[in-house]
C-alpha cells in the first residue's frame, strides 16, 4: 500500500488496526486473556507486557494491587513512585531501608516516601531477588558499556527511560529520586563491596499493594552492575486490579512499631 500521499497513508495507518505483538498494552485490561487466580478481569485497570529497553507507566487509585512478572528471566523493573497529585511526595529509597532496617526487601515491607508515609506494601514475592542500593543505569554509564544508552538506542540507560515516563506526568529530570529495582538482586559483603546475584529465574513476581493514590514509573532495563558483556533485559508482564488498601485489622499494619507509625502518618492524609 503506498503511503505516499496523505490518502495512502490514512489508509496504510487504519489497516493495521487489530495488530497485536508480544510487548504491548492491552485494552481494555479486562481482555488480559489470563488473570491472575481470585481476580474478577472486570477489576483489572492495567495489563501490559513491558519489552526489554522499555518503560511504561500508570497513575493508580489507592488500594490497587501492582503485580510485576519476570516472564523469561532477565527482566529488571527499576520502580519510581509518587503521590498522585502531590508528586513532591515520593519514593525514598533512604527512608524504606532506615524504616525497614533492611535493605534487602520482601513480603510484609514497606515503600515510603520522604513523608514517613506508607506508599506501597510488598504483599507478596515469590523472586527475592530485588536492589535498594544501585539505583538504575545512566546514559554515560551504558554508553561507556554498550556503546549507546539513549531512550531509543539498542541499550537504552534507566534515567532516559525514566525522563521519558515521567515527562507524560508533568515531570522532568529533577523530579527523579533513586530508585528500586525489582528481579536482579545484588548483595553488600563486608567490606561494602557489590556481589550481582542476578534472578531468581522465569516466572518471578512482586504484588505491591497501593496504600495512597500513586503514580507508577517503570524502566524494564539492564541492571547497572550486571556483569554481562551484552545488553542483557527480557520482558516484563504487568498487571494491576482494584483492591483494597491495608486497614489496621491487617497483620502488616502492626507488624513493626515503626511500620506502624508510618501507616498512621499516611491514615491522616488519606481518611
Amino acid at each position: 500500500m503506498a503511503t505516499s500521499t496523505t490518502y495512502g497513508a490514512r489508509e496504510h495507518a487504519r489497516a493495521q488496526e487489530g495488530t497485536t505483538s508480544d510487548t504491548m498494552p492491552v485494552l481494555p485490561a479486562s481482555d488480559w486473556p489470563t488473570p491472575p487466580d481470585g481476580v474478577d478481569p472486570a477489576g483489572l485497570v492495567w495489563a501490559e507486557t513491558v519489552a526489554g529497553g522499555g518503560y511504561t507507566h500508570k497513575a493508580l487509585a489507592r488500594g490497587t494491587e501492582l503485580r510485576l512478572t519476570d516472564l523469561a528471566g532477565d527482566a529488571c523493573a527499576h520502580l519510581l513512585l509518587y503521590v498522585e497529585g502531590r508528586p513532591w511526595e515520593r519514593l525514598n529509597v533512604a527512608d524504606t531501608v532506615k524504616v525497614l532496617w533492611n535493605a534487602y526487601l520482601g513480603e510484609g515491607h514497606l515503600l515510603l516516601s520522604d513523608q514517613g508515609r506508607v506508599l506501597a506494601s510488598v504483599v507478596a514475592d515469590t523472586s527475592g531477588r530485588h536492589d535498594t542500593v544501585c539505583g538504575t543505569s545512566t546514559l554515560r554509564r551504558n554508553t561507556e558499556r554498550y556503546g549507546d544508552g539513549s531512550p531509543h538506542g539498542p541499550a537504552p540507560a534507566g534515567r532516559e527511560l525514566f525522563t521519558l515516563a515521567a515527562a507524560k506526568h508533568g515531570l522532568g529530570r529533577r523530579d527523579l529520586p533513586p530508585s528500586i529495582s525489582f528481579f536482579q538482586g545484588v548483595e553488600v559483603g563486608p567490606d561494602g563491596g557489590l556481589t550481582f546475584t542476578g534472578s531468581a529465574g522465569p516466572g518471578a513476581s512482586v504484588t505491591l499493594r497501593a496504600e495512597m493514590p500513586l503514580v507508577v514509573l517503570i524502566a524494564n532495563t539492564a541492571h547497572p552492575v550486571d556483569p554481562r558483556p551484552a545488553y542483557t533485559c527480557t520482558p516484563l508482564e504487568v498487571l494491576a486490579w482494584r483492591a483494597r488498601p491495608t486497614g489496621p485489622d491487617d497483620p502488616l499494619w502492626q507488624s513493626s512499631p515503626e511500620g506502624r507509625r508510618a501507616f498512621l502518618n499516611t491514615a491522616e492524609v488519606t481518611r
